[in-house]
């Protein structure tokens, strides 16, 4: 019996003279029923919403960092194909996500207590690489890649942030205030 999946599936058939399993990433497989099991893992693109609620930066300020991160098991290399389907054939699409959940929160977590409340406000673009670069290599040997991961809000309960802005702010305006001075004078 011949089966087929789309682009977006994989499909694994083990069992007589399958050893190891054939696995085939969008396309179609001979199988012998009653004798070859065939199992199918999805191949979506999984949008994952990281949450770290009042993380202790590195000078003790508790800050809050929602990221946004998009993954999916490669199907196109064998090996990360290979990993995930030891991991995670017969799971739903949710628990594939939980599992990669957990692990980017559990970095960005890291990330954020090894830097400045400052350093991740001006400098997201670092912040979100030092993510995706430390997330990704754990990831990959799940057989799942980490295909973008943006920092979507940062935020505090102590006004910290707020309190920034202010003496930026103050500090603005007290230029503005000797400049015009300087002008009338």
């Amino acid at each position: 019996m011949f089966f087929t999946c789309g682009p977006n599936e994989a499909m694994v058939v083990s069992g007589f003279c399958r050893s190891p399993p054939v696995m085939v990433a969008g396309g179609r497989v001979f199988v012998l029923p009653c004798i070859q099991q065939i199992q199918r893992i999805s191949l979506n693109t999984l949008t994952l919403n990281v949450k770290s609620e009042k993380v202790y930066t590195r000078h003790g300020v508790p800050i809050s960092v929602t990221g946004i991160a998009q993954v999916k098991i490669q199907g196109q290399n064998k090996e990360m194909l290979a990993a995930a389907c030891q991991m995670f054939l017969g799971k739903t699409e949710a628990e594939i996500a939980h599992i990669a959940l957990e692990t980017l929160e559990g970095h960005q977590r890291a990330i954020m207590a090894h830097m400045t409340v400052e350093e991740i406000y001006k400098d997201r673009q670092k912040f979100s690489e030092q993510v995706f670069k430390v997330a990704s290599s754990d990831l990959v040997n799940m057989g799942i890649s980490v295909v973008s991961y943006t920092l979507k809000d940062i935020h505090d309960d102590q006004d910290y942030l707020h309190s920034l802005g202010k003496a930026r702010t103050a500090q603005v305006q007290k230029d503005a205030r000797i400049g015009e001075a300087e002008a009338k004078r």
